[in-house]
């Protein structure tokens, strides 16, 4: 009888260890919506910007987002990435506004307010745009929707509108 009680036990365990999956999937609370404001969107030329696209941390991975308010496929694709950021811990999601800076109050901050999104959003202002497609990757046409998702071991660029399950397979092959 014991022997069967610890043959049970064992097997509970096996089975508890094998459904969880090699994923770092987020197991802290859901991060919350707050309101964007003028101040909490910085507007950055590429000489700013080009710093954050080095990895700094070997357990993360980022997800930079280029995108406009008046690019419907990048308006459909939003909510995959706000689930993305919502789902993993150690995928940071940064959303790259294209959109004018002076559009900033009248389309940036309404929109990512009536979306409430909690990813990092950030303006990004060049004109000098022969300089900077380029250099976030060779082959970029300078069409968006565009993602850049990168680690300190690998970098992928992608020119295209992702469904859920295609950025989610995506983030899973890159993870650190």
């Amino acid at each position: 009888m014991l022997q069967l009680k610890y043959i049970s036990y064992l097997f509970i365990c096996i089975f508890i260890l094998n459904s969880c999956k090699n994923e770092k999937v987020s197991k802290t609370a859901e991060k919350k919506f707050t309101t964007w404001t003028e101040s909490s969107i910085p507007i950055m030329d590429y000489d700013e910007f080009k710093p954050m696209l080095q990895a700094k941390d070997e357990q993360t991975l980022y997800v930079f987002n280029f995108w406009a308010t008046w690019c419907k496929p990048c308006v459909e694709e939003l909510p995959y990435f706000e689930k993305i950021n919502q789902r993993y811990d150690n995928v940071e999601v940064t959303f790259v506004s294209l959109d004018f800076s002076t559009k900033l109050n009248e389309l940036v901050i309404p929109f990512a307010n009536k979306y409430k999104l909690v990813s990092n959003i950030l303006l990004l202002d060049d004109t000098r745009s022969f300089y900077w497609i380029p250099d976030v990757d060779e082959n970029w046409s300078g069409a968006i929707p565009a993602t850049l998702i990168f680690s300190k071991n690998e970098r992928a660029f992608f020119e295209k509108a992702f469904t859920f399950e295609e950025l989610e397979s995506e983030i899973k092959n890159r993870l650190p």
